[in-house]
């Protein structure tokens, strides 16, 4: 048997039963020590006090500074979908220790059950909402795809564009979306758009221009933050490919 194969479960067991209680318990520390600055928030505030069920659209990048804001009691309850990646594994763990219901897939594999199982989630709990990034798991960065639309159109819900900004913060350059990591006692402005509704039949021009206008509505929500917070990137936050 090879070196490989024998480091295997331990490889398994250190991301199921290690890194997870590890791996949340910090990430809440983090978090803890955010002072989150609230723009339009009264927008998702009052649609849960309507019960009406809401799907939390955002950049990929920004994943990291929104989980410990969205975990908040006060802001009602989340199903987010991970990969299935053996990551994603730990990373679903985590997530689950900060209070959110996990679909596993990505828009790499196993998006479309995944996004099965927030529908249904959905349906079933009326007071459950959904998140999830625009750009998928894979991107290309910045650049709408159809699930969030597909997500409300499917659940009844509204979607709501929320941007976070911070300059005190760390970026993985390595990773595709450039994720944006906030320092410890960062700032973090958090700003949510108007709710934008999702008729429930739309023809391939409709759809489209509903894609290009979350897009476009997300694009300017971060470069406004992004101009008030004074976060720069050398690299574009969305990757126009031809």
């Amino acid at each position: 048997m090879s070196q490989s194969r024998r480091n295997k479960p331990i490889r398994r067991f250190f991301l199921h039963n290690v890194l997870p209680p590890f791996g949340w318990r910090l990430y809440r520390a983090l978090g803890r020590s955010w002072d989150y600055e609230e723009r339009n928030i009264h927008a998702l505030h009052k649609l849960i006090a309507q019960g009406q069920p809401v799907v939390g659209a955002f950049l990929h990048s920004r994943t990291f500074a929104l989980l410990h804001y969205f975990s908040l009691p006060q802001q009602g309850r989340w199903i987010l979908m991970c990969s299935q990646s053996r990551d994603g594994e730990a990373m679903t763990r985590i997530e689950e220790g900060l209070g959110f219901r996990v679909a596993r897939g990505s828009s790499g594999k196993g998006g479309a059950r995944a996004l099965v199982e927030m529908i249904k989630a959905q349906r079933e709990d009326r007071s459950l909402n959904s998140c999830l990034a625009i750009d998928g798991s894979r991107g290309p960065r910045g650049i709408a795809q159809l699930g969030t639309i597909t997500l409300a159109q499917k659940t009844g819900s509204l979607l709501l564009p929320v941007a976070a900004s911070t300059n005190h913060c760390w970026r993985w350059e390595r990773s595709w979306d450039r994720t944006v990591i906030p320092k410890p006692g960062a700032k973090v402005l958090v700003k949510a758009a108007d709710p934008i509704e999702v008729p429930a039949k739309l023809d391939e021009v409709q759809l489209e221009a509903l894609r290009r206008r979350l897009e476009e509505t997300l694009f300017r929500l971060h470069s406004d933050l992004d101009a008030e917070t004074g976060y720069r990137d050398p690299e574009p936050l969305r990757l126009v490919t031809a």
